[in-house]
């Protein structure tokens, strides 16, 4: 037994900020994905997944999560995230499970066609496709807001998750699952993460059609929303100073997640024993949000 309350850490916590897309490995306190605290059981033997944004938060945890349940995994990242990136293929391949690299911008078509295509090689198949590299940059008001960041939220948040997952069904045979990363922000979003809720919202939206459509194909379709989870988003710009020095502070268990809290909800969204839902949200958000 453990409390949660004191589970990680509360805030107040240190004023940082780090360039766009951020590192895990340069936060302060260090997000824990479940390097030294994951224990599976077996539950994805044989399983081949590719993860968006596996470098660091609720990417990184899957991947770690999955690698220890059996699965081959590939992860995408920017090229500027290749340090957390390394961490994580090397924590893959520790478990004997292969660990696949796959750098590159998820807001170009094309690259997006090939990384899929690229997995598909590098893992002899693929089965599970989660969709959660994520842009989200805040902006107090809309006058600031810029054509070309919203673009490149919506790219990053919304197009690559259409291309993405277009380019997988025809590889994905029956039994495989596709998992989101939406956020509470889809429900009750923040007056300065416009663009961002919009395209969490989306992502709701999309995982419920697309459950629809590929559930006669024995195709599953989840998502998971989480709550306040510190992760390299918030510190690069994702919040102001000031929330992000009290981050998760006003949920009720008074802290922000972690992304190992919710790896056990992607590892269960993926595995077999989870074949009767699709189309549903999971929620994980220290007593907050909606689904």
């Amino acid at each position: 037994m453990q409390d949660p309350t004191s589970k990680h850490p509360k805030p107040p916590f240190e004023e940082q900020k780090q360039p766009f897309p951020g590192l895990a490995g340069e936060m302060t306190p260090k997000p824990d994905h479940g390097e030294t605290s994951y224990k599976g059981s077996g539950r994805l033997v044989g399983r081949k997944a590719l993860i968006t944004g596996g470098d660091s938060g609720m990417g990184r945890a899957a991947a770690i999560a999955y690698a220890r349940e059996g699965a081959d995994v590939a992860i995408n990242y920017l090229p500027d995230e290749e340090s957390d990136a390394r961490e994580v293929i090397a924590l893959i391949q520790d478990e004997g499970r292969k660990g696949i690299a796959l750098p590159g911008d998820l807001r170009d078509e094309a690259f997006c066609e090939k990384l899929v295509e690229d997995a598909v090689k590098a893992l002899g198949g693929l089965d599970i496709l989660v969709n959660n590299a994520g842009r989200q940059q805040q902006v107090g008001s809309i006058s600031e807001l810029t054509t070309e960041a919203f673009d490149a939220t919506m790219k990053t948040n919304i197009y690559a998750m259409f291309w993405l997952t277009k380019a997988a069904v025809i590889h994905l045979p029956p039994g495989s699952s596709i998992i989101q990363t939406t956020s509470v922000q889809a429900y009750d979003p923040s007056e300065n993460l416009v663009d961002y809720a919009i395209t969490k919202a989306a992502n709701l939206s999309f995982t419920k059609s697309m459950a629809k459509q590929l559930g006669p194909k024995g195709i599953r379709v989840n998502g998971v929303a989480p709550g306040p989870v510190w992760t390299p988003l918030q510190v690069c710009g994702g919040q102001t100073m000031d929330k992000l020095v009290e981050f998760g502070g006003d949920t009720p268990l008074g802290r922000p997640g972690h992304p190992a809290e919710l790896a056990s909800i992607y590892v269960q969204l993926a595995d077999n024993d989870a074949s009767f839902a699709t189309g549903q949200i999971y929620g994980a958000a220290g007593g907050g949000g909606h689904p």
